[in-house]
């Protein structure tokens, strides 16, 4: 029986003819749902038939080497250029079309076709504040980045694996919120309270926990047969993080049991709180 951790890793195109910013946080948020390493390559401004054969040759190029079906995310809308990219050996993920169709179908309005339409509203407040949390959101995942963390609307904390990144890029993408996320470590346990970066931003932060059992699966598909992975491990990273935030009145919920959209009307109830 094959089991998660014997799959390799896959690459994954993102082609866009645009900067591709709408297929790459996309491409992140669904690819974080699965625990493997995955290789990304972006192809950003394909708006011509000679950009498209370009990467359609380096992705059958891609494929004919490893034998794999690469994993291509696109946002192309010209039907030439749709055409001419899946003339790759590839696993095609088309984000628009994927919605267009099914629209088309029920409004009886066929789509404009044109390039750029989906960045033509850049200059809506809304399509601005969505593209800035985006970035924001990936800037300070996993605890990448203290810079500016007076600007997050919410910080989830929580140990490795528990279901903050991709909570925070939903966050993002669908409320335009601001989300930092930062792992509480063994390292915190034993100096007995929050990350210093954090301790000024209490007010901020929301908690993500999580049932040992569930999260040494988790962690056995990424690092098998590790302390990392550990179920007594497990158990004391998590004893330790609910007790801090239970010691400093941190609201958390466990992710074990509960979908993306339920933990996020959580922590937006949360947030109208206070």
């Amino acid at each position: 029986m094959t089991t998660q951790q014997d799959i390799p890793g896959r690459t994954v195109y993102i082609v866009s003819d645009g900067t591709g910013i709408t297929a790459e946080a996309l491409a992140r948020s669904v690819l974080s749902q699965f625990n493997l390493n995955f290789s990304r390559i972006h192809i950003p401004f394909v708006d011509t038939l000679d950009k498209v054969r370009q990467a359609k040759d380096q992705i059958q190029a891609e494929r004919d080497k490893t034998g794999q079906l690469p994993i291509v995310f696109s946002t192309l809308v010209i039907p030439e250029l749709v055409t001419e990219l899946r003339k790759a050996d590839a696993l095609h993920l088309d984000v628009i079309q994927t919605f267009v169709e099914p629209l088309k179908a029920e409004l009886g309005v066929s789509p404009k076709e044109e390039i750029g339409l989906s960045h033509q509203n850049m200059e809506s407040l809304e399509y601005k504040k969505r593209i800035e949390a985006i970035n924001f959101t990936l800037e300070h995942d996993d605890g990448q980045s203290n810079r500016n963390l007076e600007d997050a609307d919410v910080i989830l904390i929580g140990v490795s694996r528990s279901g903050k990144t991709p909570t925070s890029l939903y966050l993002a993408m669908q409320y335009g919120l601001k989300v930092a996320n930062y792992p509480l470590i063994p390292e915190d346990f034993e100096r007995g309270h929050m990350p210093k970066a954090l301790q000024p931003y209490k007010n901020k932060l929301f908690g993500l926990t999580i049932q040992p059992e569930r999260l040494a699966e988790v962690r056995n598909e990424r690092r098998p047969n590790s302390r990392y992975a550990a179920l007594d491990n497990c158990r004391y990273e998590i004893s330790e993080a609910e007790g801090m935030m239970n010691l400093e009145n941190i609201r958390y919920l466990s992710s074990t049991s509960k979908s993306i959209e339920e933990i996020a009307t959580a922590i937006l109830s949360n947030l109208r709180s206070y």
